[in-house]
């Protein structure tokens, strides 16, 4: 086993981001470590064209490869032990956001699945009430679903640690149980805000975990068991070009890329939470009130698509094409589609990271729906507006659940924001009309709020964070043994 060799997986844009666009990979190769960054297979060459270093190797996932031992090998254990890993999270920490996931299952379960959820409730029940029973879960699926995949490039680069960017949560589980299964050390990072309050428990046996705050740390120990000295506080890597404003583009180069109006005041508005629930509501709000200036000041409208939005044949599509009909012919309401690698990467690659930044940046008021955004707009200090509207009936599709925007203000991220008082609430057009007014009159309130919300959920705002990870990277690669 080589030591001085790290295998990383990127199995998602976001990851791409976090290990590729920050200090943390130079820092690594710096250090003389050679890094294989394993990422979707039909994108890996294209990836691996815009770096070029002696100690730097790209190989594939093997997507293709983990879905098929998914669907040929005990395919209904495994489907309901990841709904396992995902529900049975220990209750002393706030359960809401994994409920509605679990509530979805409850409704659009096949008939079959139907017949088999009492079961799994009672299992839930149990896991979310017994630490033991966590941990047997873990060690069954780490025991029966453990398929060799990638035993040719272990053999080949001998790696001293596997790192990923979720602790099995995703297909990155087989990676992570067969490095474990072999003795070698491995890592996880958290590189969503809301992972460890939705995800919960691990799809691997994982060695040592970075996150971005107290706040994670707490709901790792207490919701799935983690050894507080195996979790390292960290910060966000990801948001250190934010905090440096590496991404922001000119202003004037940003409104002349939209067509925006310097004149008027920019309302700016990130769709998100599209899977369980419409955004049109909120959007058709907003560009009523900019299409008629109801505002008190002349506005312009800046709408951000979803990722989501771009899944073929689906609501989340058919909604991204009612909006772009809602605002067809309207001038001062604009639309921000996300760029993509393609392949299973998906849109949140990272191609768009001065598209991101900018619009959040140039914002007089920035609209979501307590999003992940939340945390980013606060870092570039503009005013925050959470909009709730909804729709009777959501989605209003036969067999499709929908979640009442007005329900989720007390999931664990939700909840901090509101509690942290960075933005305001809106449930209607006149509550949303009233918060942007008050923040063009006052754009400096709720200030202090956001920079106090950004220092507990991000711990370093100094742009630090990709080197501190680096290092603690390192001393796990530094360290004897694997105990």
């Amino acid at each position: 086993m080589n030591p001085k060799s790290i295998f990383i997986s990127a199995d998602h844009g976001l990851s791409l981001i976090y290990f590729l666009q920050t200090d943390l990979l130079p820092r690594l190769l710096e250090a003389g470590v050679h890094v294989v960054i394993l990422t979707d297979d039909g994108l890996k060459e294209r990836i691996a064209g815009r770096y070029n270093h002696p100690n730097l190797s790209f190989e594939g996932l093997r997507f293709k490869e983990c879905r098929e031992y998914i669907d040929h090998n005990a395919h209904a254990l495994q489907y309901w032990l990841h709904f396992l890993r995902w529900m049975g999270g220990s209750k002393r920490v706030n359960t809401n956001a994994i409920d509605g996931h679990l509530s979805q299952m409850d409704h659009e379960a096949s008939p079959r699945g139907k017949q088999i959820l009492p079961f799994i409730h009672g299992l839930i029940y149990i896991l979310r009430r017994s630490r033991l029973a966590r941990a047997m879960l873990v060690e069954v699926q780490q025991r029966l679903c453990s398929p060799s995949l990638y035993a040719d490039l272990i053999a080949k680069y001998q790696p001293g640690l596997v790192v990923a960017s979720t602790p099995g949560w995703r297909l990155d589980r087989f990676l992570l149980r067969e490095a474990a299964s072999r003795r070698i050390k491995t890592a996880a990072v958290i590189v969503g805000w809301d992972n460890p309050s939705s995800y919960r428990l691990s799809g691997a046996r994982v060695d040592y975990m970075n996150c971005w705050s107290e706040i994670q740390k707490e709901e790792l120990i207490q919701g799935a068991d983690w050894q507080a000295e195996r979790v390292f506080i960290g910060g966000i890597p990801s948001y250190d070009g934010y905090f440096r404003n590496t991404w922001r583009m000119p202003r004037q180069d940003y409104y002349q890329l939209h067509n925006l109006d310097p004149n008027r005041k920019l309302i700016a508005y990130a769709s998100s939470f599209v899977s369980l629930s419409p955004n049109y509501p909120n959007i058709a709000a907003l560009t009523e009130l900019i299409d008629q200036d109801r505002l008190d000041e002349p506005a312009q409208l800046l709408i951000r698509l979803h990722p989501n939005h771009f899944i073929p044949n689906s609501l989340y599509e058919q909604e991204a094409n009612r909006v772009r009909d809602l605002i067809r012919g309207k001038p001062h309401v604009h639309l921000v589609e996300p760029v993509t690698l393609g392949g299973e990467i998906g849109y949140y690659s990272g191609e768009d990271m001065p598209e991101k930044a900018s619009m959040m940046a140039y914002a007089d008021v920035f609209v979501t729906v307590y999003s992940t955004m939340v945390v980013e707009t606060a870092i570039h200090d503009r005013p925050i507006v959470s909009a709730c509207i909804d729709i009777p009936g959501g989605w209003n599709q036969p067999g499709k659940f929908s979640l009442s925007l007005s329900e989720i203000g007390n999931w664990p991220t939700h909840l901090r924001f509101r509690e942290a008082n960075a933005g305001r609430e809106a449930f209607d057009q006149e509550q949303l009309c009233q918060s942007i007014n008050f923040y063009l009159r006052h754009p400096d309130a709720d200030r202090q709020a956001r920079q106090d919300f950004i220092a507990r959920e991000c711990t370093y705002t100094d742009g630090s964070a990709g080197e501190r990870t680096a290092q603690f990277l390192l001393s796990i690669l530094d360290h004897k043994g694997n105990e």
